[in-house]
């Protein structure tokens, strides 16, 4: 904090210029995201979270494999609405807590994501397409559920896949400007950003 007194012992508190250097700081953190535009990236993993469990419904009327009984489809889609939900925030509050917050959250969306993707695979090659060659050879009913179980889950792969993607991407990006602002993270904010003057008592 900088102080200056003048002839007639008006004492004038100046900018601190560590207070003023954090404020441009966190404009330029905030522009620099906003070039990354995390409110669209956040947007589209709440869609994608949305999509994923409500494509899954269909899922439970058929037979109940690895996707179905670990849950995949919920978690995973929660997963994601939550990463969404915070990227949309970090949007309207720009500040280094709040990109860490998002930077963790997309961490554990993109890990979770691999793990999804994943299970689906194992469960798809576990379960394969069985071809009816004969109408004694499986009931037309279990051959229709069949079907549709491997076409949902081909669905929910591509929709986790994109997840993956999108999730990998905002991290990368908020990995960058994290290691860009962060020598600037411990800076507080105690002196007035704006000049103020205190004017002696008159002692006459």
């Amino acid at each position: 904090m900088a102080v200056s007194v003048s002839r007639d012992l008006t004492v004038q508190v100046l900018e601190d210029v560590n207070a003023v250097k954090l404020t441009d700081t966190q404009q330029a953190l905030h522009a620099a995201i906003q070039r990354g535009e995390p409110k669209c990236l956040g947007v589209s993993q709440v869609m994608l979270g949305l999509m994923v469990m409500s494509y899954s419904i269909p899922l439970h009327f058929t037979e109940a494999t690895e996707v179905v009984s670990l849950g995949v489809p919920w978690w995973s889609g929660l997963t994601f609405i939550l990463a969404g939900a915070v990227a949309i925030v970090l949007d309207k509050q720009c500040t280094m807590k709040t990109l860490r917050v998002c930077l963790l959250v997309g961490m554990v969306s993109t890990l979770l994501s691999v793990i999804a993707l994943i299970v689906y695979f194992v469960d798809m090659d576990k379960h394969p397409d069985v071809v009816c060659t004969t109408a004694d050879s499986c009931s037309q009913h279990h051959y229709a559920q069949q079907k549709m179980s491997r076409g949902v889950k081909a669905t929910l792969l591509l929709f986790t896949l994109a997840q993956t993607v999108v999730s990998a991407v905002l991290c990368f990006l908020l990995f960058r400007q994290r290691r860009s602002f962060e020598q600037y993270s411990t800076l507080s904010q105690g002196a007035p950003s704006t000049p103020t003057t205190i004017t002696p008592p008159d002692l006459n």
